[in-house]
């Protein structure tokens, strides 16, 4: 045919750039474009074949593919395809979605305008077929791109718009429906450094979202099909909430999302068949929480002996609920019947469950005795976009818990933090997922938003208090709050008990770590940190190295929570084997509950004049350990990954030894009494950090000399009850900064090339103290005065403001007052200069 592009053999080199993606998509995209319209049977023959060539490549950012070729080819092809011509319009937008996706394009405007224009004329000219095609074109062509929709957007979102009309609850097609909402979704995307979509119309895809997750399961609908359809809203929600400020209609409106956030958690849980309301308030809706009564479970034939009257008395009552004991002293042991009433309820959770029998842990959840899921009785595909819908749910519910205000929230929190077990069927609530759902994935979403509502809480938690005797009149509200706080410290600490995947396992450990840093323990009965400090014990030598991070974070929350705590302070003097430095063997991942290995690990111990074997009296064993992270080689059987894992001289990983210093630099701070006697060992520790090259290591060095200095200067303060022979003596810290000054600081306060490492080793010079700097050499005394000087003329204004702050602090050292010379004059001359 003459319309036809004319055959020309490729020469050597074009066969070589014909290998690789980008000369194949250059070669296509160049015929295509040398098309023009003629013979309609040959153009439409010539289009399929190249359309078909270029959709069954495959692509990615990496192949050297610019922007402007796709949008270029977009435009022309548009021009090319007449809306009469169907199949091609659905294989035009087939190729839209593919290179857009796969090559992670985020259109131009003149392409957007282009682009949307003619998929919107297709929705209105071509049948209905096509549809679900054209509007996933369109969803990939508005991705990142809402707020250029303008002139499109009543075409899509005003009243009778094409996404209303397809995302509308009534609309029979379930995949034009999710495809309407993806595309809502993309549209409220917010892209970083760009205006959101109006608000207006972002009011609109929400009230479109949550109608849609309102709206019942159409009976003729698939299963797979209405999971497609309410992940499409639940993203939309996410983008919607996470694309700029957000406000919410009322209370209402929040209350109405968190109830059918809360109710689709639960999707398809086996056994969970409950009355929801259709709104949250702030006030608790007990009747609405709880799982759907079972038939309860047959008593075992010889229960075990009971250990307290009371315990048998109440046995016999659980048909009838129990109520909360007042005075809590036997807390802990009713852990285990707790747990048992807080399970699933007999067979409303598995169709496999069992009784117990009392040498196995009664609590432990379900899904971790469960040897597969085949207690799901929905198809397998079914059950995996179930799975989806809840780990969906709880991205959307952490993404509100973000967006709402603190304060707003903590009306709701009893829908979503349980309180203690107080008889009958327990409260679905985070922690339900937490330890019942069979997910990993979903597990971690829903520690996630337990996080995520404790972050910031310790206002709120502030009020929390059972020290007092328990009323039998009414419950304080401080009361609820601190059985709150035990009923999260008993959930995660069988969650942990239980938990298997290392993602999942460091999820609760962090979580745990919000807990300590928000809970008011100095009000709260002593007894809740001593079985975590123990039971995390174990995975500090976990094979993972986040999990093993994790668990330092957790003992630097502990260590600096309301320190010093007298609870703490006894666990960290504890000093015996079993409790501070023995481990569990990791080749493969074993329960904690292993038994301990008895044998002392030397590594362990700090260098001092001890002998191998022995402890140092008075120096807490974490400290120790920290220390060892830090300095000494890792031991092999902890880590089998990362690059050198076998290597003898082979230092722990960089986020774990980060991690550990700053556990020493909260326990220097929170507990400086129990390190004095390492004073000089952690000097050297310090020094050996500031030789390194990795400037983390070098900043966190010095920041732990800072916290080492600080905690002298608290010693010597004149409304310090301490003793005097309890201090450090001023000899020890006098010998303890001459070793500091003529050791590599002087280097950091020079490196200019890390502000930030400047900027602190100007802070651990303001924190000597000021009768060991009257003792200091003279040479040291210049030095400190001269460096800090110099650094008031520095370009950059946080080292050149921590400069003056130091030189501010020696001024008023009495052995400095005197010297109204040559530094005073320049002093004064530089705080003048700073002002300018």
């Amino acid at each position: 045919s003459r319309y036809a592009v004319p055959f020309s053999p490729l020469a050597p080199g074009d066969r070589e750039e014909m290998g690789s993606v980008a000369g194949q998509f250059s070669h296509y995209a160049s015929k295509l474009r040398s098309l023009r319209g003629g013979d309609p049977a040959s153009l439409k023959t010539q289009l399929n074949l190249l359309f078909d060539q270029l959709i069954s490549e495959n692509y990615s950012p990496n192949h050297n593919i610019r922007p402007e070729e796709v949008c270029a080819l977009l435009i022309h092809v548009t021009r090319l395809v007449p809306l009469s011509q169907e199949h091609l319009v659905v294989k035009l937008c087939q190729l839209t979605h593919h290179l857009l996706n796969q090559l992670q394009v985020i259109v131009d405007e003149q392409t957007l305008d282009v682009c949307v224009c003619y998929v919107v004329r297709a929705l209105a000219v071509c049948s209905l077929w096509t549809h679900s095609e054209v509007l996933q074109a369109l969803s990939t062509l508005i991705y990142g791109n809402g707020p250029r929709c303008n002139r499109h957007l009543i075409e899509l979102l005003g009243d009778g718009g094409v996404l209303r009309l397809y995302s509308d609850p009534s609309q029979p097609d379930m995949e034009l429906r999710r495809a309407a909402l993806t595309c809502m979704a993309n549209l409220c995307l917010g892209v970083p450094g760009q205006a959101s979509l109006e608000d207006p119309y972002r009011s609109v895809c929400f009230k479109v979202f949550l109608q849609t997750l309102q709206s019942p399961k159409p009976p003729d609908a698939e299963e797979l099909l209405y999971c497609t359809v309410i992940q499409g809203a639940l993203k939309g929600l996410q983008s919607s909430l996470c694309g700029g400020k957000w406000r919410f209609g009322g209370q209402e409106e929040l209350g109405a999302l968190l109830a059918v956030l809360k109710r689709l958690m639960f999707q398809g849980c086996p056994g969970v068949c409950v009355e929801w309301p259709s709104v949250l308030y702030p006030a608790p809706l007990p009747q609405y929480e709880t799982c759907s009564t079972p038939k309860p479970p047959e008593p075992p034939q010889n229960p075990p002996t009971q250990t307290s009257g009371v315990r048998d008395c109440n046995k016999k009552k659980k048909s009838r609920g129990r109520g909360r004991k007042g005075g809590g002293e036997d807390e802990e042991r009713e852990a285990e019947p707790r747990l048992q009433r807080g399970g699933r309820g007999g067979e409303a959770w598995s169709k496999t469950s069992v009784l117990p029998s009392p040498g196995v842990p009664s609590l432990y959840p379900l899904w971790k005795r469960s040897s597969s899921d085949s207690e799901f009785s929905d198809p397998e595909g079914a059950a995996h976009s179930k799975l989806r819908v809840r780990q969906g749910v709880l991205l959307c519910l952490l993404a509100v818990v973000k967006a709402v205000e603190k304060r707003t929230l903590y009306g709701y929190w009893s829908s979503f933090i349980p309180e203690a077990p107080i008889g009958g069927p327990p409260p679905l609530t985070l922690l339900t997922v937490v330890l019942k759902d069979p997910s990993p994935k979903v597990r971690a979403c829903a520690l996630q938003v337990v996080s995520a509502l404790l972050d910031g809480s310790r206002q709120f938690l502030g009020v929390a208090e059972d020290l007092a005797p328990a009323r039998t009149s009414y419950t304080p509200f401080s009361f609820s709050l601190a059985t709150a706080v035990r009923e999260l410290h008993r959930s995660l600490s069988l969650a942990l008990l239980a938990e298997a995947s290392a993602h999942t396992l460091t999820q609760i450990i962090k979580c745990l770590a919000h807990l300590v840093c928000n809970a008011p323990y100095n009000r709260l009965r002593p007894g809740l940190l001593s079985p975590l400090w123990r039971q995390i014990q174990p995975y500090l030598r976990h094979r993972d190295v986040n999990v093993r991070v994790s668990v330092l974070t957790l003992y630097g929350a502990l260590v600096s929570s309301q320190a010093p705590l007298s609870e703490v302070q006894l666990l960290l003097t504890h000093t015996s084997q079993e409790t501070g430095l023995s481990w569990r063997q990791r080749e493969g991942f074993s329960s904690p509950h292993t038994p301990p290995s008895h044998k002392y690990h030397n590594s362990h111990t700090p260098r001092g004049s001890h002998t191998p074997g022995e402890e140092e009296p008075g120096v807490p064993w974490l400290l120790q350990l920290c220390v060892s992270l830090v300095t000494q080689p890792k031991d092999d059987q902890s880590d089998s990954e990362g690059p050198g894992g076998g290597g003898a001289t082979a230092l722990e990983p960089s986020p774990v030894r980060l991690e550990a210093l700053q556990v020493l630099a909260h326990l220097v701070r929170g507990y400086f009494p129990l390190c004095q006697a390492c004073l000089c060992e952690l000097g050297q520790v310090s020094a050996r950090c500031l030789r390194e090259t990795d400037p983390s290591i070098q900043l966190h060095g010095a920041k732990l000399l800072e916290e080492l200095g600080t905690g002298i200067i608290q010693q010597y303060r004149p409304d310090n009850s301490q003793s005097e022979s309890c201090r450090v003596p001023i000899s020890q810290v006098v010998q303890f900064w001459v070793d500091v000054l003529s050791g590599p600081l002087n280097g950091a306060l020079q490196s200019h090339q890390h502000p930030t490492l400047q900027t602190s080793a100007c802070d651990t010079l303001s924190s000597i103290l000021p009768q060991a700097f009257t003792q200091l050499p003279e040479k040291s005394q210049v030095l400190c005065v001269t460096v800090l000087l110099g650094l008031t003329y520095s370009d950059n204004s946080l080292v050149k403001a921590a400069a003056v702050r130091a030189l501010g602090v020696y001024i008023l050292f009495p052995c400095l007052r005197e010297v109204h010379t040559h530094w005073n004059q320049s002093c004064g001359g530089t705080v003048d200069w700073s002002h300018h």
